[in-house]
């Protein structure tokens, strides 16, 4: 891996590198929120751990403009001797991905670290998926063809979004609020049956003419859909 530690002391720096590299990692150092922004934004790593304490900018508005100005989708492991609960909620909403506290075992960091490189790598490999299937059900999100038993199914778009979103969580179930904020993209209520609509113009298209049905109701929790 290769690992951006933006870290300002330069003992707990030298400690993070020397026993990551002793692990087989490439460690590129930052002493300071602003050298540590431009290198994450210039160069491409696989994990950043970001000290929150620091000169010139603080961990918190690195990661802020990191995730929510460059867009950029490296894992933030954020390191801090601020551990209260509204320290950690602050880190989180900001966009780090984990947080950890000082001081801490090295065992543990190595084992953060590993955690968010497994996450961002099946992350990838989704978003690299084309073809999505539960029984005969098949999503193509290539040519944006859906098919069950080889035979076309036609689509609006925010149906087959909300398709995809099913199969992508295929065997969870996924309540009201998470079609929301993925198919629809909002973050609230809309105050409507709209999702109880969508759900079934969706079970009318992909089960017509089958004796199996898909979409599974979980009362009082979301909706599902199971390969078994």
């Amino acid at each position: 891996m290769k690992i951006l530690v933006v870290e300002d002391e330069v003992r707990v720096s030298s400690f993070i590198k020397k026993g990551l590299q002793e692990q087989g990692h490439e460690i590129v150092q930052a002493f300071d929120g602003h050298t540590g922004l431009q290198l994450a934004c210039q160069h491409s790593f696989d994990v950043i751990l970001l000290d929150v304490v620091m000169p010139m900018l603080n961990g918190i508005e690195v990661c802020d403009r990191l995730k929510n100005h460059f867009q950029v989708t490296t894992p933030i492991l954020m390191l801090t001797a601020l551990g209260t609960t509204d320290d950690i909620v602050l880190g989180l909403e900001t966009g780090a991905d984990d947080y950890l506290t000082k001081p801490f075992k090295f065992r543990e960091l190595l084992a953060r670290i590993n955690a968010l490189y497994r996450r961002k790598k099946a992350l990838q490999n989704q978003k690299n998926q084309a073809t999505w299937q539960v029984k005969d059900l098949v999503l193509n999100d290539t040519t944006k063809e859906v098919t069950r038993a080889n035979k076309p199914i036609k689509l609006t778009a925010r149906e087959y979004k909300l398709l995809l979103y099913l199969l992508k969580n295929k065997n969870s179930v996924v309540s009201r609020t998470q079609i929301l904020e993925h198919v629809w993209e909002v973050d609230f209520d809309l105050g409507t049956n709209v999702i109880d609509v969508y759900i079934n113009y969706l079970r009318k298209k992909i089960n017509h003419g089958f004796e199996v049905k898909l979409i599974e109701t979980v009362v009082g929790m979301g909706y599902t859909l199971k390969e078994e």
